[in-house]
């Protein structure tokens, strides 16, 4: 099994190389249960994971997404446009299974422990579960790529999902032939890393 060092640089948000091939079972059980051990503003584990593997339902979400990926690439000036062309953003299809992952702000009530002057705790609880599930992904060569373009109400209706719940990400999840060894966007020039020296502020801003 990988080290966690060694699955945080492994990390990559998928998109062109997924093989299709499914993944077993127990490796699902062991992924979600990684997410779900996360931890969460007052043990309130706000979060749910609906798999989606019906191929109808992958096939409307992915036109979905390809509309407002049109829509993105339209408002964009020439120059940004010409460099955001080639660059794949989904692979709903290819991957054959999104795992939705949703926040309820309403779970354990209104007297959270820990949330009572910072409320985002709770969606970042929740954020906490996609980084678990997406870091052992990696230990298990499992790819997962993370989507964007989409309507939130749009998936709310899709998925059937009950109020006040909210899903907050559309995650492909599927194997791989390989993980990229450079970011798609770095490696497609939209935007590079910066260095570490530059987000590390002492004492003060």
């Amino acid at each position: 099994m990988l080290s966690v060092y060694e699955a945080i640089r492994r990390r990559r948000d998928v998109r062109a190389e997924f093989t299709g091939e499914p993944v077993p079972e127990e490796v699902l059980n062991r992924i979600l249960g990684a997410a779900h051990s996360a931890p969460s503003v007052g043990n309130t584990q706000p979060w749910d994971f609906v798999v989606v593997r019906r191929p109808k339902t992958l096939d409307v979400f992915a036109e979905h997404v390809a509309d407002a990926r049109r829509r993105f690439a339209e408002s964009l000036p020439d120059d940004r446009r010409t460099t955001f062309d080639p660059i794949k953003i989904e692979g709903i299809r290819e991957s054959g299974m999104g795992v939705v992952v949703t926040y309820d702000r309403s779970r354990g009530g209104e007297h959270i422990l820990g949330r009572h002057t910072v409320d985002d705790t709770g969606l970042f609880s929740a954020v906490l579960a996609i980084q678990n599930l997406w870091l052992a992904a990696a230990a298990e060569n499992i790819g997962v790529g993370w989507v964007s373009f989409y309507d939130e109400p749009y998936l709310t209706e899709l998925l059937g999902i009950p109020e006040p719940v909210r899903p907050i990400a559309w995650l492909c999840v599927g194997h791989v032939a390989e993980f990229q060894q450079v970011p798609d966007l770095e490696r497609f020039g939209w935007r590079g890393r910066r260095p570490l020296a530059d987000a590390i502020h002492l004492d003060e801003f």
